[in-house]
């Protein structure tokens, strides 16, 4: 693996390797991504080697803008096309029939295909140079904590990327918003920054839930973004009870909280995140590699805020509590 600053002599390498059928890790504003070249079959076999990643589970495609998603679709409807005008390049994933000649690999056998255009400027020039679309799941192992730095990446993947283009941390620091256009109506297959309030203020109505038919996208199952040590969501008044009695069982506890403050004595590893919903989001996913690398025996995080500015957040926390985490596989 290589690791370079994400200048441009760096830029134009990755995007030669990229016609190489080789993978590399690029930061988005959401997360780093591991990219392929997205109609090159083998090398998108090789994104889901490098990850452990079921075949089933489709890759979204990152594209610069909408008319180069034109090319990956069969029908793009009109609400599809003002979320991509309102919100591109940025953190929406749009959901749509795909093109007769968009591969199974891609699309986890399903008719339809995931595209985004991302804004990070390196992204954007890693499209550029490339001239076409590039297959990107988040650089991680599958259904572990999601990377948004390049030290992440190598921790996660090693030798399994060929280069790592590295421009600091992700600024948004959780994946983007999943809409779907597979059904008359558009779903919201996974929340993201852009929340609902403003995809109906573009659409002039709601989005609406998750149906039985919906596709299978990023970012979905039940157990994901987790930790390997076994993490618990606790309300705020109940944090310090479940501490103490953990306590008496000698156990090693590591600690997510933004509100609640560390009771006296407490001698684990205790991380105090932002009171606000983007600082929070932003530093997520390093906080719970903070908080796995503790070797704790468990990882305590606080509820937060039942609202729609947290929605995106709590969905994460959920998943990543959901008491399934990751085997050595994933």
């Amino acid at each position: 693996m290589i690791v370079e600053r994400a200048d441009a002599r760096a830029i134009a390498l990755a995007a030669e390797l990229l016609r190489e059928g080789k993978l590399v890790a690029f930061p988005t504003e959401t997360v780093y991504g591991l990219g392929a070249d997205a109609r090159n079959d083998d090398a998108v076999r090789h994104i889901f080697a490098a990850k452990g990643r079921p075949a089933d589970h489709p890759v979204i495609v990152h594209v610069l803008d909408l008319a180069e998603a034109e090319r990956w679709v069969s029908d793009m409807p009109d609400d599809a096309r003002k979320l991509a005008r309102a919100f591109w390049p940025g953190p929406l994933t749009l959901i749509l029939p795909r093109a007769h000649d968009v591969s199974d690999v891609v699309t986890g056998g399903q008719s339809s295909v995931g595209l985004r255009a991302p804004s990070h400027p390196v992204a954007r020039a890693l499209l550029a140079a490339f001239r076409g679309g590039i297959a990107a799941p988040s650089a991680n192992r599958f259904g572990h904590v999601s990377a948004t730095t390049a030290g992440h990446v190598v921790d996660d993947l090693g030798d399994g990327v060929d280069l790592v283009l590295d421009a600091g941390a992700s600024d948004v620091g959780i994946e983007s918003t999943i809409v779907a256009f597979t059904t008359p109506s558009p779903m919201l297959l996974r929340p993201g920054a852009i929340g609902g309030d403003a995809l109906a203020a573009v659409l002039g109505r709601s989005v609406g839930a998750r149906e039985t038919d919906a596709p299978r996208a990023s970012g979905s199952l039940a157990s994901h973004y987790a930790p390997r040590t076994p993490a618990s969501l606790v309300a705020s008044d109940a944090l310090v009870a479940q501490l103490a009695q953990l306590d008496d069982r000698d156990e090693r506890v590591a600690v997510l909280a933004w509100r609640t403050r560390p009771p006296q004595g407490f001698d684990g590893v205790w991380i105090e995140a932002p009171d606000d919903a983007a600082a929070y989001a932003h530093a997520l996913y390093a906080n719970l590699r903070a908080l796995d690398a503790a070797k704790a025996d468990s990882i305590l995080i606080e509820r937060v805020r039942d609202d729609a500015e947290w929605n995106a957040i709590a969905d994460r926390l959920a998943r990543a509590t959901s008491g399934e985490p990751p085997d050595d596989r994933d």
